[in-house]
């Protein structure tokens, strides 16, 4: 048979195959033919860590025109000084104000203790019988901080001891199955109001008998606070040893509040009668009251 013949019938026999296209392939930097959507992940477009156009949804943001940077500055820059000025109005009215009614600076001289003082002024509280030096050191008419001296008033102590009596009262309800918040808010309400009731029962006798003195109204809280610090003893003494040994430390630190606290209110007193310094040197209150 002829060979044509043979080409023809085999090729009228077998089923045609589908011819095969060569799809190009991509090159690194064009997109995928099948790809719907541009890839916004791609380290090109858009890499890891990249910052973000405000426009979002990642298209890019239109670049502010000059004019545009150029209103939105000032206003900024109008705003933050009149911010700043304005917390400054109001820092310098606080501070006007509380310097007013609570007068900050002569507070921090009656807290500027440190421990050795602490010590020293617990142990003259309670033995102040042993105590020779009565004198209150001053300097260009100013008494010096608390540290300094230990005839100086404070207030930490006093504030201390306020506080731990109220719980070591607390403690002692409590032992007698008596304890409850309103017990103790009453303890420490009537404590706060007999101290005032003191300080305000001494301004009016120097009032009336007018004695001219350097006390204020703060020394005052100060040398009357300490009495706490017997109280606490005496309460916790109480605990111990029942009613005998409560009233056996309280007379004791009755009469030694007494002997700490006699030396130096006519001290204060004297420095208020004769307040000039003798040639710039720092005055010293003696016990009796005289200026040396």
């Amino acid at each position: 048979m002829h060979p044509a013949g043979l080409a023809a019938a085999a090729a009228a026999g077998t089923p045609r195959l589908p011819s095969k296209r060569r799809i190009p392939v991509s090159q690194p930097g064009m997109a995928d033919p099948h790809q719907l959507f541009d890839d916004t992940s791609s380290t090109q477009s858009r890499g890891y860590g990249a910052q973000r156009a405000p426009g979002g949804l990642g298209y890019p943001a239109a670049s502010a025109t000059p004019q545009a940077a150029f209103l939105a500055d000032p206003v900024s820059n109008m705003a933050m000084a009149y911010g700043s000025s304005l917390a400054a109005q109001g820092k310098e009215l606080v501070d006007k104000n509380i310097d007013r009614f609570i007068p900050v600076t002569k507070l921090k001289y009656y807290f500027a203790v440190d421990t050795m003082y602490v010590g020293r002024k617990l142990g003259l509280l309670f033995f102040p019988y042993l105590h020779q030096d009565w004198e209150v050191q001053y300097q260009q008419d100013t008494p010096v901080a608390p540290r300094f001296d230990v005839n100086a008033p404070d207030l930490y102590i006093p504030a201390m001891a306020f506080i731990t009596y109220v719980l070591v009262a607390g403690l002692a309800l409590g032992t007698q199955d008596r304890f409850s918040p309103d017990l103790l808010g009453l303890q420490a309400s009537s404590a706060l109001a007999w101290l005032t009731l003191e300080v305000v029962a001494i301004l009016l006798s120097l009032y009336l008998v007018t004695v001219n003195t350097d006390l204020t109204t703060i020394d005052l809280v100060a040398f009357l606070g300490y009495k706490y610090v017997g109280m606490i003893g005496g309460v916790l003494m109480g605990l111990l040893f029942g009613k005998i040994g409560y009233y056996l430390v309280l007379g004791w630190c009755c009469v030694a509040i007494f002997v700490f606290m006699f030396p130096l209110l006519p001290g204060a007193v004297a420095h208020a009668r004769n307040p000039s310094t003798l040639g710039g040197r720092s005055r010293r209150i003696t016990r009796s009251g005289r200026c040396g």
